[in-house]
């Protein structure tokens, strides 16, 4: 199955860190575009260590600040908005890009800069056997 990027443009611009397709349920706290503060539960689209994707009902505006609480693990994490994405059954895709860096607030590895699925290091199993 292919994957697009999914960035604010199709410049081609390189990732700092690979993104990870997970779905992690998280709390986020902040005020909105109308200056109300909200709070809403959802969960990431896809993780990295710089940040998350995710899906939000709350319209926030580029730049703002909301606090992301990580609902298994109880941390939060300050993040600002980087990018607003399209919206979906009522929910924008928002960026969100740690204001301090935590690579490991996620709890995963992420692969190296350079892995691809060509990368040797990428196998399948395929009746019970590693392949290329």
């Amino acid at each position: 199955m292919a994957q697009s990027p999914i960035t604010p443009s199709n410049s081609g611009a390189r990732r700092r860190s690979q993104r990870v397709l997970m779905q992690i349920p998280l709390r986020l706290r902040g005020v909105d575009a109308q200056g109300q503060n909200f709070e809403e539960f959802t969960e990431t689209l896809a993780i990295n260590a710089h940040g998350a994707l995710v899906l939000l009902a709350a319209r926030v505006t580029s730049g703002s600040v909301v606090q992301l609480r990580h609902v298994k693990t109880e941390e939060e994490q300050e993040c600002h908005v980087v990018f607003l994405g399209p919206v979906r059954s009522g929910k924008a895709e928002v960026g969100l890009e740690f204001t301090v860096p935590r690579p490991a607030f996620w709890r995963v590895a992420f692969p190296p800069e350079d892995w691809s699925p060509k990368h040797p290091d990428a196998r399948t199993v395929v009746g019970g056997r590693a392949d290329k």
